[in-house]
């Protein structure tokens, strides 16, 4: 296993207080708090619309398969365990392409129920060829897509949008898509330098987009209420609130 480059999976369970990240994780997390300490409520704050947004599909949407693209390491509350908690019958396929979190992510495997593919979501195709994906999915019935935290490591817009529209064409009208992408909206102009500096030396990895760009994720989708907002203003369980300077994602949900 790979112990000295990022993973962004590592580094992001490090900013929820997990334990499975390696020290190269721990100093590039450092070093994007270093600048923006708030990094580890929009952490917090990711994992709460997710879970937010799976009890709106699971419930509200009556969603009963879900593919979760660039799930990252387990953590309290998968999206398995959120899903099948309103509704036994759920299906979940998780996708991603870390070796730490394929090891981890066998231990949730369900026959027949939730399963893992290793993936990459640069390749779209590959992911819903799956077989596995195939045994547990069925693609003529709705599906929720998720892609939470993962597509501002793709930084090329173009590259970004053909990757969701190849993954909305193999589901069927009825389905949803569940995305979050980091910005620079919220934040004032030098704390957005500072990151522009650390994004051009290589210091992170994360691609902001703004509000537009990341709406045309959502092209011909019907955007379910509130629309596109920081993911802490997305259906908050409570009033008190991270504002959305401290957060700085945006979160959205569309139903095909």
């Amino acid at each position: 296993m790979d112990q000295k480059t990022v993973s962004p999976a590592r580094r992001w369970n490090y900013w929820l207080g997990g334990k499975d990240h390696f020290q190269v994780d721990r100093d590039s997390g450092d070093r994007i708090a270093q600048a923006y300490p708030a990094v580890r409520t929009a952490a917090r704050q990711g994992r709460a619309f997710h879970n937010r947004a799976i009890r709106f599909l699971a419930g509200e949407a009556g969603i009963r398969q879900f593919l979760d693209i660039g799930t990252g390491l387990p953590a309290p509350d998968n999206t398995h365990e959120v899903a099948q908690s309103i509704a036994p019958d759920s299906r979940v396929v998780y996708a991603d392409n870390d070796p730490m979190v394929l090891a981890h992510a066998r231990a949730l495997m369900s026959a027949g129920t939730t399963t893992f593919v290793r993936g990459d979501l640069n390749e779209p195709g590959a992911i819903l060829a799956d077989d596995d994906l195939r045994k547990t999915l069925d693609l003529t019935q709705p599906v929720g897509i998720l892609l939470i935290a993962v597509l501002h490591f793709i930084p090329d817009d173009d590259k970004a949008r053909a990757v969701v529209s190849e993954l909305l064409d193999a589901a069927p009208p009825g389905s949803y898509l569940v995305a979050t992408n980091s910005t620079k909206d919220f934040v004032p102009p030098h704390v957005a330098a500072v990151y522009d500096q650390m994004l051009a030396a290589g210091h992170v990895d994360a691609w902001p987009r703004d509000k537009d760009t990341f709406g045309r994720f959502f092209s011909g989708l019907e955007l379910i209420d509130p629309g596109i907002v920081a993911l802490s203003d997305w259906r908050p369980d409570n009033e008190e609130r991270p504002s959305a300077a401290e957060v700085s994602m945006y979160g959205a949900v569309g139903r095909k």
